[in-house]
């Protein structure tokens, strides 16, 4: 085969520009290239000028200074001589899509002296250890290619010798580019001649929505004590949604009105951060050492508000993840991570107090503060709701109101005198009263001009109760917020008094606010003991949603009288475990609905029509049947709780997630012994970690629900399936090599079967996971041994 014939092959040059010749120089000197490429993934290319053409290696992280490093180096195919000066786009959809540019170029030469250097470094080649001498302008002095021992015929070893030019610190060859080159952390770089080419963001990378509607919450008459919730400050501002991706900001109010160019100095804040994220919270100004004035966000430029702030409360979606179907308390958690990355004093993270509502509520009315949310510990965020999850108390009775007209002024007032304000009672709008108090002067013109052009002749009432003095009206478009002492008998505000304008709000959506008994909405512990008998058939609401429990009396293991009941319960305890390790990713039921004592049945395609609609599934197409499946993806407790219903006792997820299906987040060493004892296993896993180790790789371990154990390696994302199954079938060599007396890779007659434990690596080759189990199948319910660390 011709040298380049695969790198012909994997290319269409009528689509990419790099080089398809191969002119060679006339010299004697022999080059090198180093070219950052940011493909799927960031790697760099080693190529060396050899027999004609480039010979190459990929390696992830890059050549260190540092001696004690050891690269991965992957050998690739031989790329034509002329790659050496290929910078640029690899466009999408062709091989190697993404940006190239050089790092490092040079000349170099073997170590030992030699009137043939060619000839020997090829003869070192085919030995498997290069020794060079780079004479670039980054990279110098005394290098080693080494090929690592096995059957992955492309696995190698990069060293740097110790040298003048060699570094004894932490080396990261991403430190050492300019900003200008590199570009930004998604991998944006400069073309050769300076000018900026945007790299577009991996197509697995889940893109926030457009907007977001804000969750919402209902009035109580009263605060309250209970560690279930936690509790925040009531802030008298606009609460607003702001979203950051790709660098650019969306500050916007709940009707998804754009607060970019009336705030701009939040906007400003916003864009310093170095994440895509979305934010709810809300926008305050401040004045008199931080006293908090509603009426200064009208016009605060004007007003001279000390400063506004964006006060978040709440975090919908994170660098290709929405967090809304987390716990509060966990979103709340993520929130002090990403703070500690946040340094602004206009954006600021809302503080919380667990369980003590009381005596919140005490100090915050002292200080004359509007109020405080009360939110449950465990609640997931819904969307544009206003469920029991949230409830708000204030200290003072305060109402959204339409102006539908105002009075002639009296005395020495200018303008108007009182403002006529109404609700929406359905599709009716009703008059609850007038308000002639919280205006100064400014306020009366500025208030007076907006409201001139709205005159219209008749009522937008369809009743209207007394008004002493004739009133202009105007069309019902204008909305205020107003705190008035109590509702009389007649549904009018006793005592109401002007706060501001809002404008996060349409005139259809203000309705009159009554208070919800606090006993109705907030469960208070039962100290009394329940029956002990259950009934066997219940239906739960989770996640906001009717999960319907059945046959909970049924048997499923004998041996120990334990019921479907006990399954349920045990998921039902276990859910914050568990579902970090589901999330997201497609599952496989595997149903055994009588029990241990059937063998059960796999099922892939849920019928949606048939299933609750609330299910969240993918279709993603089966190349074996040719045809698309509805795989159920587990992102709450509800939909743990309707598979474990349906008798999933164990769970089969994907070992990737819909964000990027065809990249895993991490391979699986699997340890399975036959006969021999399990001094043996733990042997062969301490082997697995020095060859993890030699690579600078990281592995977790958990049992395996049986004998065995499985030994979990993050991937992050990076690579393909077959990427992977390389990784994973070469650590698994490698570990072979160190212990050939006691472990296989081959399931044989030949191989004696009392002293054998089967290193596979079998969850590599597929997409879905062999099983995620928290107990055997024939075993009890236990506390899940989940592996550590993060996939």
């Amino acid at each position: 085969m011709a040298p380049l014939t695969t790198y012909q092959k994997k290319r269409n040059f009528k689509k990419t520009k790099e080089p398809n010749s191969n002119s060679r120089k006339s010299g004697k000197k022999l080059r090198f290239v180093v070219q950052r490429h940011h493909a799927s993934h960031l790697h760099y290319d080693f190529r060396l000028e050899m027999d004609g053409v480039l010979k190459s290696w990929a390696v992830p992280k890059g050549p260190s200074l540092n001696p004690s490093d050891k690269r991965l180096a992957m050998m690739v195919e031989d790329h034509p001589y002329d790659y050496k000066n290929f910078e640029g786009e690899i466009p999408k959809e062709n091989y190697g899509a993404g940006n190239v540019m050089i790092y490092d170029e040079g000349f170099y030469e073997p170590l030992e002296e030699t009137k043939t250097a060619e000839k020997e470094l090829l003869k070192e080649l085919q030995k498997g250890s290069l020794k060079l001498e780079l004479k670039g302008k980054k990279l110098k002095g005394e290098w080693a290619l080494v090929k690592m021992h096995g059957k992955q015929e492309n696995a190698w070893l990069l060293l740097k010798h110790k040298d003048k030019f060699s570094v004894d610190k932490e080396f990261d060859i991403e430190d050492n580019i300019p900003k200008k080159e590199k570009g930004n952390k998604v991998g944006d770089v400069q073309a050769k001649k300076g000018k900026k080419e945007k790299v577009e963001k991996e197509s697995d990378y889940l893109k926030p929505q457009q907007f977001y509607k804000p969750m919402l919450a209902k009035l109580t008459d009263q605060t309250f004590d209970n560690e279930e919730w936690l509790f925040e400050y009531k802030f008298d501002g606009y609460p607003a949604i702001a979203s950051v991706f790709d660098g650019k900001v969306s500050l916007y109010s709940r009707n998804h009105n754009s607060f970019n160019k009336k705030y701009p100095s939040i906007v400003k804040e916003l864009e310093k951060l170095e994440m895509d994220i979305v934010l709810n919270g809300e926008i305050v100004a401040l004045y008199k050492k931080g006293k908090q004035k509603f009426q200064l966000l009208q016009n605060h430029l004007q007003k001279k508000a000390d400063k506004l702030v964006f006060y978040v409360f709440d975090i919908l979606y994170l660098n290709g993840h929405e967090t809304m179907e987390m716990p509060l308390s966990d979103r709340k958690d993520l929130l002090d991570h990403v703070f500690k990355n946040i340094d602004s004093d206009l954006i600021l993270k809302t503080g919380t107090v667990i369980g003590n509502g009381k005596k919140f509520f005490q100090k915050v009315e002292k200080d004359k503060g509007e109020g405080i949310i009360a939110k449950k510990r465990n609640s997931i965020y819904q969307l544009g709701k206003r469920n029991n999850d949230w409830l708000k108390i204030k200290t003072e009775q305060r109402q959204e109101a339409i102006i539908c007209g105002y009075t002639k002024p009296q005395g020495g007032r200018s303008h108007f005198g009182s403002l006529v304000l109404g609700v929406y009672e359905g599709k009716k709008l009703v008059h609850i009263g007038n308000c002639g108090t919280g205006f100064k002067e400014a306020d009366l013109k500025a208030l007076y001009d907006k409201m001139k052009p709205l005159e219209r002749k008749t009522s937008p009432f369809d009743k209207i109760s007394d008004i002493r003095n004739e009133a202009t009206w105007i069309s019902p478009k204008l909305i205020c917020e107003v705190k008035f002492s109590e509702w009389t008998t007649d549904n009018h505000m006793r005592h109401p008094v002007f706060m501001g304008l809002r404008t996060d709000k349409k005139p259809k959506q203000v309705k009159k606010e009554t208070e919800i008994p606090m006993e109705n909405v907030v469960k208070q512990k039962n100290s009394k003991h329940e029956n002990k008998k259950k009934p066997a058939n219940m239906t739960l609401t989770l996640n906001g949603h009717k999960v319907e429990l059945t046959t909970r009396n049924k048997i499923f293991w004998p041996e120990k009288k334990l019921t479907k009941g006990d399954l349920l319960e045990y998921y039902h305890t276990i859910f914050k475990t568990i579902l970090p390790y589901l999330k997201d990713r497609p599952l496989s039921l595997k149903r055994n609905p009588n029990g241990i004592g059937d063998n059960g049945f796999f099922q892939k395609d849920i019928d949606v029509e048939q299933s609750p609609k609330w299910l969240k599934t993918e279709k993603i197409l089966s190349e074996s049947n040719n045809k698309d499946i509805d795989y159920l993806i587990c992102n709450n407790k509800a939909t743990l709780l309707y598979m474990a219903n349906l008798g999933c006792i164990e769970i089969n997820p994907w070992m990737s997630r819909i964000q990027h299906l065809e990249k895993p987040d991490y391979l699986v060493i699997d340890l399975d012994p036959v006969e021999i004892d399990f001094k043996g296993v733990k042997e062969t896993a301490l082997a697995v970690k020095e060859v993890l180790d030699e690579h600078e790789l990281t592995g977790f371990c958990k049992t395996s629900g049986s004998k065995g154990i499985h030994i979990f390696v993050p991937f992050a994302a990076r690579n393909t399936f077959e990427t992977t199954r390389k990784w994973a079938k070469a650590i698994a060599l490698e570990t072979r090599k160190k212990l050939p007396e006691i472990t296989s890779m081959e399931r044989s007659p030949k191989i004696e079967r009392k002293k054998c434990i089967w290193i596979t690596c079998k969850t590599a080759l597929d997409k879905q996971s062999r099983r995620l189990i928290p107990h055997g199948q024939n075993q009890a319910p236990r506390f899940p041994p989940l592996w550590n660390g993060r996939n």
